[in-house]
């Protein structure tokens, strides 16, 4: 009767799971996998994958399962009771995945089927299981001994409880503040789209808070100059000293730091970002700081031209003689609107939700030959919807579970995480006997994302970056989706990569700047027309606006990341604030002010995992871009035979199929069998090149500002 106990190919009723389900399930979960641990440990066993992976396979996979629900459901669906039992289970999982990684005897079982002679004959999968789980091994500290051992499990535990209550704090933070507006005046400037989601159903009042489809149109339309710099305020000082003190993540930000250089130093590296780079395609954090750096010196000039124009636009045209930094969005927004005769709002009209979903399943089967149908599920909220994924043979692939919208009690921002992996079951010795016989376990992928909720009768209105955020994680949904590993220890989200992660995610935005795709996504929300050409040119006139600025923010955020974790021991709260500064002054063209906290709401970086790889952002970028070029490329060929032909090509754009069938063979479908690096030489033939990414943003040698 509990719902995360179903087994594993059945899909989970998630409107049934009440808090009271989660301790008895995870409970019962944990003791079947710490038997299976015990057993495949026991020296007696004979040495093969089915002797030993399969039993621990078939019985970690159930409680990773119903973990991976009962984390999503506190990130979108969070209430005091489920944050209770999450909180009081945490300790037990992060105890277990200690144990885990410290087990002696496990660790040697692994050792010894890497050892064993019939290993080379193992698929490369397999092989692939092996070899990184005798990494992590040493990662986790499985040859620590005697107080470093203790120690070391002491230091996990601390860790998962730190992140946590960061990204709570955040959450409480951001929920707990709220401004009521009387006077509708103040709201003047704002698309009437969003003041009617702020307006109060029985009374003359609106409510703003600080969740993106409030926060962001405030700061790009309000006229009210006051009233962005209120916001402005909140949203920077979020979760800090500045706010109330149960929320602040000063204390947190010390100790994650602190514990992150501790557990290095266990494990014998010479900081956490050393740590972190066994993981990574780069090397080394001289590798990394080298890469941002000269991004930076290539960005800075045309950040810097931007910000010029921008500061002349604003006191020319708006009487703003000082641009502050709650301007900043708005002038740039006005500037944008006089220069290229389009306003976001304008482009949102044409962007409804349901056009866009339906482009967006008509994209991925156009270049990956797989259909995309709406499925019902029992989700965790009214606004979860589901699609199922068919190959061309109309076998089900796997389950995509979305959930866009904005809500209280729903973690911010977008991403993807999977509920269960493609998984390869083989059936029982007597029904092997009996019968010839093999199961795939399709994949279940949760897609998350905060846009603005439908108003009335109409449908949600999507601004185009909402679009790109749709996209981007579709491409990590699809990673998932269209695998072809039959091991989950060789699956994109467990082995590949984490700073390669970002390639399918950033390589699917690219196609929400192709004509041929936009005529797809688009329908005005009141005449049904589709995007107008001339509005179209009008955007991609646009799409490198300000990109120097943009470029420089994320080497901002890079740099401080990688810089405050490549010490030996942990920072105060006044270093970190310190390094970010010095970031600042060597990256960046806009200071915010001195009571900006920006460090205490980085989920990414003391939550989310991206501590010491928040760079895999735009190391990721030079792969996308250099992907996408192949799709450019095939399309450039694709005109000139059609040219050479006397025939006139109909615009698919860099929609190819040949391209997409190539890039999901030895991309997506291989997940993480084999090194990134290796995946990205078999689609492209060569390794990755920068010309791309410079060239997409608009920065290449030939449009470098002459005054640097």
């Amino acid at each position: 009767m509990n719902p995360l106990l179903v087994s594993m190919n059945t899909l989970i009723d998630y409107a049934a799971i009440k808090p009271e389900h989660i301790t008895p399930a995870i409970e019962q979960l944990l003791a079947t996998a710490r038997d299976a641990v015990t057993a495949a440990a026991s020296p007696e066993l004979a040495m093969s994958w089915d002797a030993i992976i399969t039993p621990l396979d078939d019985a970690s996979e159930p409680l990773w399962r119903a973990w991976s629900v009962v984390g999503h459901l506190n990130s979108v669906v969070n209430t005091p009771e489920l944050r209770d039992v999450y909180n009081a289970m945490l300790g037990q999982i992060t105890e277990f995945s200690t144990w885990v990684g410290l087990h002696v005897g496990l660790y040697t079982q692994y050792q010894r089927l890497h050892q064993c002679p019939d290993f080379k004959n193992w698929s490369p999968a397999r092989k692939r299981v092996i070899e990184l789980a005798l990494r992590d091994f040493k990662l986790s500290g499985v040859e620590l001994q005697g107080e470093a051992r203790a120690r070391y499990a002491e230091v996990s535990d601390q860790q998962s409880q730190v992140s946590q209550k960061f990204s709570e704090n955040v959450l409480d933070a951001t929920d707990a503040w709220s401004l009521v507006i009387d006077d509708r005046k103040r709201l003047e400037g704002v698309p009437e789209d969003v003041i009617a989601s702020l307006k109060d159903p029985e009374a003359e009042r609106w409510t703003l808070n600080l969740k993106m489809p409030c926060y962001l149109p405030i700061m790009q339309y309000a006229l009210d100059r006051d009233l962005r710099q209120t916001l402005y305020k909140a949203y920077a000082t979020r979760a800090s000293e500045q706010g109330a003190q149960e929320f602040d993540n000063s204390p947190l930000i010390e100790q994650a730091l602190a514990l992150r250089a501790e557990e290095s130093k266990l494990l014998g590296f010479k900081h956490f970002a050393e740590l972190r780079l066994q993981t990574r395609m780069a090397n080394s954090d001289l590798e990394v700081t080298d890469f941002l750096r000269q991004l930076a010196q290539r960005a800075k000039p045309f950040a810097e031209r931007d910000l010029i124009e921008l500061k002349a636009y604003a006191k020319a045209e708006l009487g703003l003689a000082a641009l502050e930094p709650w301007d900043v969005a708005f002038a740039s927004e006005c500037l944008r609107e006089a220069r290229y005769a389009y306003s976001d709002d304008d482009v949102k009209q044409y962007f409804t939700e349901p056009r866009v979903l339906s482009g967006l399943f008509a994209v991925v089967q156009t270049l990956f030959n797989v259909e995309l149908k709406t499925c019902e599920v029992n989700g965790w909220h009214p606004d979860v919807r589901a699609a199922s994924v068919h190959n061309a043979k109309g076998e089900t692939l796997g389950y995509l579970l979305m959930d866009l919208y904005a809500r209280p009690a729903k973690q911010g921002g977008a991403w993807v995480d999977s509920e269960r992996s493609r998984r390869k079951r083989q059936a029982t010795h007597e029904q092997n006997r009996l019968e010839s016989f093999s199961e795939v376990q399709t994949p279940v992928v949760y897609l998350t994302c905060n846009f603005a909720r439908p108003q009335g009768e109409r449908p949600a209105l999507l601004t185009h970056d909402d679009v790109i955020t749709l996209f981007h994680e579709s491409g990590h949904a699809l990673h998932a989706l269209l695998s072809e590993v039959d091991e989950p220890g060789a699956s994109a989200f467990a082995a590949v990569e984490w700073d390669a992660i970002e390639l399918p995610s950033q390589f699917m935005e690219n196609f929400c700047w192709e004509w041929s795709v936009l005529e797809r996504l688009t329908s005005h929300v009141d005449t049904q027309e589709p995007l107008p050409r001339e509005l179209y040119d009008r955007m991609t006139a646009a799409r490198n606006f300000q990109s120097g600025m943009q470029t420089v923010r994320q080497v901002e955020f890079s740099l401080f990341d990688m810089l405050v974790h490549n010490r030996d021991q942990g920072l105060s709260i006044a270093e970190v604030l310190t390094q970010l500064d010095q970031v600042r002054d060597e990256v960046a063209v806009i200071r915010p002010p001195s009571w900006h906290r920006f460090p205490h709401s980085f989920s990414h970086l003391f939550a989310g995992g991206y501590g010491a790889g928040y760079y895999s952002y735009k190391w990721a970028e030079v792969l996308s871009a250099d992907a996408f070029a192949a799709f450019e490329e095939a399309a450039e060929r694709a005109a000139n035979d059609a040219h050479v032909a006397g025939q006139t090509l109909e615009g698919t754009g860099a929609l190819d199929a040949k391209t997409g069938e190539r890039f999901k063979r030895e991309v997506l479908a291989v997940g993480g069998v084999r090194p990134a690096a290796e995946s990205f030489q078999a689609f492209r033939g060569r390794a990755p090149q920068i010309d791309a990414l410079l060239r997409h943003s608009g920065m290449s040698d030939a449009e470098t500002p002459a005054a640097a």
